[in-house]
């Protein structure tokens, strides 16, 4: 058995800790999360991250496992920034008037749905009368078929640098299953606009795992992404989760096997390194020359509900329906359903739907598993929590075994073989998913 069977298990991301199936809601009231986002910003320079959800699209693309609203009018989007900039305005009378933005990420849906002129009013009035920090970064999704040069050049005049194209992959009979057509040329078009603009960091989303792949439609759609050489990109595991996205029961048949998923993986790793990105962790890739690998060569990288970053702030908020909020010592999630999110925040209250704040045991684990993320080692002193560290070593004993990871009297190092299974050297600090073993799936595969 490969070591890519036998870890192929379901994980989680570990984009928090707890994971959100372990929270206990409903979470921090009102004035308990407030005093929670005053207290980290008050320990933290008074710098924060946004994350904006814009959860519309024109239409269903069935391998996608986000909270999304598909329609093709477009008179949705002036309500809903209303409703956003409202709920910004209620953080904003809270927040100390020192605070700062360092971090603006736009994510979906689709957030080249929305026209350039309203997505200006956004972050416009976001920026309004709260200063940016020093140093920033901005980024937003988007879909290569609906971003216009109009788009990039409103969003890079007001900041943003980097963009993430959504690809998954270049063959048109896959992109036809997954119903997310896009040519190679549309592509090709829409990232050498984003260069001539100026933007600094360009990331490509590939998934390897979908219906009708083969390993030459992989090789095919890296040698693609090779021409289009972006700074960074992100190589994952299709989620297939047809307890929650139903669409996606109609092309099961069409999977690919578990070891061909495999090889998918492995050869495509290969083929990355061959063109010269550097494996950052847990499925994400870099140029040298980009930020992230930067980061992570200094030990700033940092991990959170936008994946990795290089801005590493204690608070996160999140605006709009579904965005999930970070105060360090506690998280809120929005409310899910559009209508929900916009009535609520039409009544003047803050749109919390539930949430979790965390015990001094969550904030230890999380931060060693925000060690094994970003800096694939952590350590701990002697004497320290013997009984929990005595089980993490237990069950990383295996894991030992088979190169993966290194364990010293008081610290854990991931080694490079290690990297692909990070979410399962976390897994074994996950005293919540131990404690408490989940009896349905509810995370997709770790590999």
């Amino acid at each position: 058995m490969s070591l890519l069977e036998k870890y192929a298990v379901p994980g989680p991301r570990y984009t928090s800790y707890p994971t959100v199936p372990y929270w206990e809601s409903p979470g921090p009231d009102r004035e308990s999360w407030i005093h929670s986002v005053e207290q980290s910003l008050n320990s933290d320079l008074s710098q924060l991250s946004l994350y904006i959800h814009l959860p519309y699209c024109e239409k269903l693309c069935t391998f996608c496992g986000c909270n999304t609203r598909i329609t093709k009018r477009h008179e949705v989007e002036e309500p809903y920034i209303k409703a956003v900039i409202k709920e910004w305005q209620a953080y904003r009378a809270i927040l100390p008037e020192h605070a700062q933005v360092a971090e603006i990420h736009l994510g979906g849906g689709t957030p080249t749905f929305f026209s350039p002129s309203n997505l200006k009013w956004l972050i416009e009035s976001i920026l309004r009368e709260v200063p940016k920090a020093e140093e920033v970064e901005f980024s937003f999704e988007a879909n290569p078929n609906t971003t216009s040069t109009e788009h990039l050049k409103v969003l890079y005049d007001l900041g943003f640098r980097r963009v993430s194209f959504g690809i998954q992959d270049f063959d048109p009979k896959v992109q036809a299953i997954i119903h997310r057509v896009q040519p190679y040329r549309t592509v090709e078009q829409v990232v050498n606009a984003a260069r001539a603009i100026g933007y600094t960091s360009i990331n490509f989303d590939l998934i390897y795992g979908l219906p009708a792949q083969s390993i030459d439609t992989i090789l095919d759609t890296i040698e693609k992404t090779g021409r289009l050489h972006p700074d960074r990109l992100a190589f994952y595991s299709y989620a297939h989760i047809p307890w929650i996205k139903p669409a996606q029961r109609m092309y099961e048949d069409l999977l690919p096997s578990e070891p061909d998923k495999f090889e998918f993986y492995e050869k495509g790793k290969d083929a990355l390194e061959q063109l010269g990105y550097v494996d950052i962790g847990m499925d994400h890739f870099a140029l040298p020359s980009d930020s992230l690998f930067d980061a992570m060569g200094r030990g700033r990288l940092h991990r959170n509900f936008m994946g990795y970053t290089t801005t590493a702030t204690k608070v996160q908020i999140g605006l709009g329906a579904s965005a999930i909020s970070d105060a360090w010592t506690a998280f809120i999630q929005n409310e899910k359903k559009v209508e929900d999110y916009m009535a609520a925040v039409e009544e003047g209250t803050f749109p919390f739907y539930r949430g979790h704040e965390l015990s001094n045991e969550d904030q230890y684990i999380r931060q060693h598993i925000l060690n094994l993320m970003c800096q694939f080692e952590t350590h701990f002193h002697s004497g320290e929590a013997p009984q929990f560290w005595s089980e993490v070593t237990a069950r990383l004993t295996p894991m030992k075994e088979d190169g993966l990871v290194s364990l010293f009297e008081n610290s854990i190092e991931v080694k490079a073989a290690g990297r692909p299974f990070v979410r399962n050297i976390c897994m074994a600090l996950d005293a919540r998913m131990w404690r408490k073993k989940p009896t349905t799936r509810i995370f997709s595969q770790t590999v």
